[in-house]
């Protein structure tokens, strides 16, 4: 018989909870050409599955958040895997594209995986353990990018696009078992009802400190979305590459950010969050802005191309996991809402970077122009990380006074 855990969870489960979520987004991407034959729509129709699926986990986020400081995290938790676990059965078997479509849509409660994972972090940890726990899980998690379309893949040309559906309500299944026997509850400050909790509203969403920490990590996430947005037309264009080729060097971004996080993991503790985020922050400027610079003297080639890449990588790996713990640092009573908020900003500004870099990049300039609005998306996340540097010290100072 399986007994509610009353304890927190292991650092596993929270990973198998955030990869989910990355999963949920990309791993039936390789299938769209097929679902939209197949519900006899266009592959613009069959494509809001994508897009409106990303506007609805940062509204999942944002309501997520709020209910899991009132009513903690294990039932937000649980309730969400649940009704992931029925919409993928729904998209498993409808064949109804309105249908499909609302009920991808419900797939987004995965995304309280993710949102509450950080909040679970940091409800044990201070704040440079918290960054140190959070680093080792975005290390792990990094492979779910890397696996999920190739998974996909493999299991449309097996089985058929439906597959991928019903391999994610097994998971929803499934990890709704291991968060009964595993997750219990962290969130101890639950407040006693909406109307205190968004009292503590105006100290948060005013709060300098909270802006910084929000903004550097959505910019510093939004270079790997204008990487993968802009990648598959200048690479194929610049080095003449193939698929399976390019499928490869995709992946070096990603391979980066498992470095970066890797030595955030074992350093974190040892320094604030601000100065690890400063760090990360130059480790992306620099790769970036020097290969931009070469790149527009004419000096192109894959290994400075794609090394640019790892080092953005490398520096979001740096910074993100100290970001995030920032961001939840403000007011650790509501740690679920500013995590979901958070969530809500990197979603919407990799929204924006994503729609420029659609509009700017082309065949003839992308080489360039890519390296280069990733860097600029990078800088700005240095300037809000030095903001919140410049606010430490002051306060540090007035502290001493």
């Amino acid at each position: 018989m399986l007994r509610p855990a009353s304890s927190a969870p292991h650092l596993l489960t929270l990973i198998l909870l955030t990869g989910n979520s990355v999963l949920t987004l990309n791993m039936f991407l390789p299938s769209l050409a097929h679902m939209a034959e197949d519900f006899e729509v266009s592959y613009g129709v069959m494509s809001i599955a994508v897009g409106a699926y990303l506007l609805m986990t940062a509204v999942t986020q944002l309501l997520m958040g709020p209910l899991s400081d009132r009513y903690g995290r294990r039932p937000v938790i649980l309730w969400g895997l649940g009704i992931f676990t029925l919409a993928s059965v729904v998209c498993a078997v409808t064949s109804d594209i309105t249908v499909f479509l609302v009920a991808r849509m419900f797939q987004s409660a995965s995304a309280t995986g993710m949102a509450l994972s950080r909040a679970i972090v940091r409800d044990q940890y201070d704040d440079r353990e918290s960054a140190s726990k959070m680093a080792t899980v975005a290390m792990i998690m990094a492979i779910a990018p890397m696996l999920g379309p190739s998974i996909g893949g493999l299991m449309d040309a097996a089985f058929g696009w439906r597959a991928n559906f019903v391999l994610y309500a097994l998971s929803g299944l499934a990890l709704l078992v291991l968060c009964y026997v595993d997750l219990g509850e962290t969130n101890q400050n639950q407040s006693t009802d909406f109307g205190s909790q968004f009292r503590e509203y105006p100290e948060l969403v005013t709060s300098r400190r909270f802006w910084g920490y929000a903004l550097c990590a959505a910019f510093s996430v939004s270079t790997f979305h204008i990487f993968v947005s802009g990648a598959p037309l200048v690479v194929s264009a610049a080095f003449e590459m193939g698929t399976a080729e390019l499928g490869a060097y995709m992946g070096t971004i990603t391979l980066g950010f498992i470095i970066g996080s890797a030595i955030s993991s074992r350093i974190s503790r040892h320094f604030q969050l601000s100065t690890m985020m400063i760090v990360g922050r130059i480790v992306a400027v620099t790769g970036l802005g020097l290969a931009a610079a070469l790149i527009l003297m004419g000096y192109l080639s894959i290994p400075l191309f794609f090394g640019a890449m790892v080092l953005s990588g490398a520096g979001n790996g740096m910074t993100t996991p100290n970001a995030n713990v920032g961001v939840m640092s403000i007011r650790p009573h509501i740690a679920g809402s500013a995590s979901g908020l958070s969530s809500a900003l990197i979603v919407f500004v990799g929204a924006l970077t994503t729609t420029v870099t659609g509009a700017v990049v082309n065949i003839e300039t992308g080489a360039f122009m890519l390296p280069f609005l990733m860097c600029l998306a990078s800088v700005i996340g240095l300037v809000a990380a030095l903001s919140v540097r410049a606010i430490d010290m002051r306060e540090g100072r007035a502290v001493g006074a």
